[in-house]
């Protein structure tokens, strides 16, 4: 069972939640330092901590069978505490996903195999999983979900195509997808991401 951390409102007292979602060799410390930045006062936080800081040992587009059985474990970690907070009264759209890098993918993939109304999904830089993009891995109903994948041009691990698929797959079905894309190489979360969420879906 992963280790969980905590911040923001006491779950009792919130009605929405995030959950984010670290990256590659960091830490649910460090992702849960967002809160400085994004609009998240109202917020009940949980970020899960990756075994080892890695959600699975290799790029998120290796073959699938190489991240086995850790991916797998990643994404019955998120769908752990998602029903944890079903099991408390959340409903779908008062859950929030953050998350960047492996932790951006993480969140988009999660979200489009379990596809519902949700209060929204935050991508900095990251793309669907898998070594060939499938489809028919991913069912459900968006509903209007507000999606946001932020990344560069030629990002070092997240290709621009990988992100244009991903993207026009969650708007079929039924997500409001905003992409932005920066000329810049850099593999980071910019301040333009940061106003774009917390203007249009932290709001």
């Amino acid at each position: 069972m992963a280790e969980i951390k905590q911040a923001g409102k006491k779950i009792e007292d919130a009605n929405k939640v995030a959950i984010l979602i670290h990256g590659r060799g960091a830490s649910a410390e460090s992702i849960l330092s967002l809160k400085d930045y994004l609009h998240l006062e109202d917020y009940a936080l949980f970020a899960p901590q990756a075994v080892g800081g890695s959600w699975y040992p290799y790029s998120f587009m290796a073959p699938e069978k190489n991240n086995e059985p850790a991916f797998s474990q990643a994404i019955k970690t998120i769908d752990d505490l998602v029903k944890s907070l079903y099991k408390r009264g959340f409903k779908s759209e008062q859950i929030y996903f953050i998350g960047f890098s492996q932790g951006a993918c993480l969140s988009l993939e999660y979200a489009a195999q379990n596809a519902e109304k949700y209060g929204g999904v935050i991508a900095f830089t990251g793309g669907l999983i898998g070594e060939q993009f499938n489809p028919s891995k991913y069912a459900g109903d968006f509903k209007g979900t507000p999606v946001f994948i932020g990344s560069s041009k030629q990002d070092m691990h997240v290709p621009l195509t990988r992100i244009q698929e991903s993207s026009l797959l969650m708007e079929k079905m039924g997500a409001k997808v905003k992409t932005l894309i920066f000329a810049d190489s850099e593999h980071t979360i910019r301040e333009e991401e940061i106003e774009w969420v917390n203007a249009n879906i932290l709001n």
